[in-house]
């Protein structure tokens, strides 16, 4: 491999369950599988459930009095892929990731010296787990609040497993990780490595 191929890249993963630690979290599972599958290609990271910090609601990088957000977000821009992992709840994506999704808002006006958002040239993807239907309208929700706010997008960067629907089986309830998810985190991990090695040696062009 060349050194661009080879290089190191690093990964910061958003847990955003309801439940703070140190409860077992389906969200948090398939993060740290995505995180596992992100390190075959080069990739070391770190998660935050986001629960178990003090992120304040807003839509400013710092909303003050002890806001937690500040230190995420230095730990989001110092890295080069950015992992949201949510629950379903009621079809949509948990009360968390909105907060993250607004609190992410703030970087539509912060630019380097070329006018780029500081998320430009960063890679996002999506993990998403539940045992009802809409895995499909979480990740399109997700996906367009990422891009929005600077974050690119590789080919089937979303994950998931959705059990069957008013059944109380949670994805870290299985004996063994389902095929077809294990295949679609490897494919996720995969592509999303590649794209940010693309980025990180070819940034976006300065912003008019």
């Amino acid at each position: 491999m060349t050194p661009t191929e080879s290089s190191t890249l690093r990964a910061v993963a958003l847990v955003c369950t309801l439940s703070p630690s140190p409860a077992r979290s389906s969200s948090q599972l398939l993060a740290e599988q995505t995180l596992e599958a992100l390190g075959d290609h080069g990739v070391t990271g770190q998660i935050f459930r986001i629960v178990d910090h003090d992120v304040k609601p807003g839509v400013e990088t710092d909303m003050g009095g002890g806001d937690a957000w500040p230190r995420i977000r230095a730990e989001i821009l110092d890295a080069d892929i950015l992992v949201l992992s949510t629950p379903i709840w009621l079809g949509h994506p948990s009360s968390v990731a909105q907060r993250v999704l607004e609190r992410l808002d703030a970087e539509l006006s912060e630019t380097d010296d070329e006018g780029r958002m500081l998320t430009y040239g960063k890679v996002a993807a999506v993990c998403v787990v539940g045992n009802e239907d809409g895995a499909h309208k979480v990740g399109a929700d997700l996906f367009q609040g990422l891009n929005d706010v600077g974050f690119t997008l590789a080919p089937n960067a979303v994950t998931y497993w959705v059990g069957e629907a008013m059944q109380g089986t949670d994805y870290q309830d299985l004996d063994t990780t389902p095929e077809k998810t294990a295949a679609t985190t490897a494919t996720l991990a995969a592509n999303t490595a590649h794209l940010a090695r693309r980025l990180k040696a070819a940034p976006y062009p300065p912003s008019s």
